[in-house]
């Protein structure tokens, strides 16, 4: 598969990806551009590895990581707030998600996203956070077991 492919295919889910690891929407863009590009670079080496979706997804964690580690993020202040957007049950419930997700440590949160959103298998999200299969079976089973108790929460709220 060539690079323009895979970006027109996966570019929206790796979005995706990164704002419900915990990317302000605004930055995910950027975040995904930044991961892409670096795959772009060594995209041999992507398309040869046995996973090549997960080997993007490592790129995207760690380029994530590195966003985080920046002291500034260019956001300036303004005194006039945009407009709200209109209450749409979708929206609300993505937000719901994304809460739950944001309460969550980042572990348990990061191994969730690959898992069941990015839909990686064990094996693909162990090589895309750099840890073994077992870690990331007891992650999500923590995970999980932590999830349910926001998730009961949101819905009554």
């Amino acid at each position: 598969m060539d690079f323009s492919t895979y970006v027109a295919q996966r570019r929206p889910r790796l979005v995706r990806t990164a704002v419900l690891l915990g990317c302000p929407s605004a930055d995910a863009e950027d975040v995904v551009q930044s991961a892409l590009l670096k795959c772009y670079r060594s995209w041999r080496k992507v398309v040869r590895a046995d996973h090549p979706d997960a080997y993007v997804h490592r790129v995207l964690v760690t380029t994530l990581y590195d966003a985080r580690n920046r002291r500034w993020n260019g956001e300036l202040p303004t005194e006039e707030l945009p407009e709200t957007a209109a209450a749409d049950p979708e929206w609300a419930e993505g937000i719901a998600v994304r809460r739950a997700l944001g309460a969550m440590s980042s572990d348990h949160r990061e191994v969730l996203v690959l898992r069941y959103f990015a839909d990686l298998s064990e094996r693909d999200t162990a090589l895309a956070l750099g840890v073994a299969p077992g870690t990331v079976k007891s992650r999500t089973s923590r995970a999980l077991a932590a999830l349910a108790p926001l998730v009961a929460a949101e819905e009554t709220s």
